[in-house]
């Protein structure tokens, strides 16, 4: 195909977005995703919270499952704008059962050298690519939902350091990140209290500020980011989240 430059045209964002929510356990992470415009929960986890209502395929046990769950929302007639898989961090063990039968391994680290978590990308991108199906033919909104866990983080730049880092394998992390449009990092405010305990010792702990927020530019501490010129920082009140957004 030959180029003609007098042809160009301008594009400019058409779909809905992809956005991963993930952080430490309790903070609102689900409450959020389930505030977004008419949800569906593929509730792998099996943990919304009290209160909620929302509707749900059940208990989703397999891999195979979660793909037929995302067939049936791109082939049937609902009126669904969001989808929340809730989590990734325990979709990744179904996704390592499919790829363990589909080669007949016993686990994910038989094949050696890592090669069983090369395998699994072919499975990501069967869901990301489910996803984007939802999202560019159905006009679904895409949320994933993950747990966040402290890492260490070898800065060639500096010394290294701890981070919040989201729960996955090191190579579903960086799909993950590379698919959505944002990351949303939720955390509360901690203050750090020294407390005199005699005989020259003091003992520090943190104490929680009740204040939550969601991230949405990268630090040394976390990771984040959004293509939506969103504030560095969100104050979050519980079901005022996506208004705020």
């Amino acid at each position: 195909m030959a180029y003609d430059l007098s042809q160009l045209k301008t594009t400019k964002a058409q779909h809905p977005p992809r956005i991963l929510i993930y952080g430490p356990p309790g903070l609102g992470k689900t409450s959020l995703a389930t505030e977004f415009p008419a949800p569906i929960i593929l509730d792998i986890e099996q943990g919304v919270p009290m209160g909620v209502e929302i509707p749900t395929f059940g208990a989703v046990e397999s891999f195979d499952q979660v793909m037929d769950a995302m067939k049936a929302l791109y082939t049937g007639d609902h009126s669904f704008r969001t989808l929340i898989i809730d989590t990734l961090d325990r979709l990744e063990p179904l996704v390592w059962e499919a790829v363990c039968a589909k080669n007949g391994w016993k686990s994910i680290e038989d094949p050696g050298f890592g090669k069983g978590y090369v395998a699994a990308d072919d499975m990501w991108r069967k869901l990301f690519a489910a996803a984007n199906m939802l999202r560019t033919h159905r006009g679904m909104t895409i949320i994933y939902i993950a747990h966040s866990s402290i890492e260490r983080f070898d800065d060639p730049t500096s010394a290294p350091y701890s981070r919040f880092d989201i729960r996955l394998h090191k190579r579903a992390n960086a799909s993950v990140q590379d698919e959505v449009d944002a990351i949303l990092f939720i955390n509360q405010d901690i203050a750090v209290k020294s407390e005199d305990v005699g005989f020259n010792k003091k003992v520090r702990h943190a104490e929680g500020g009740g204040l939550r927020w969601i991230y949405t530019e990268g630090r040394p501490a976390f990771t984040a980011k959004n293509r939506f010129g969103l504030p560095e920082r969100i104050k979050y009140d519980a079901g005022q989240g996506y208004a705020q957004l």
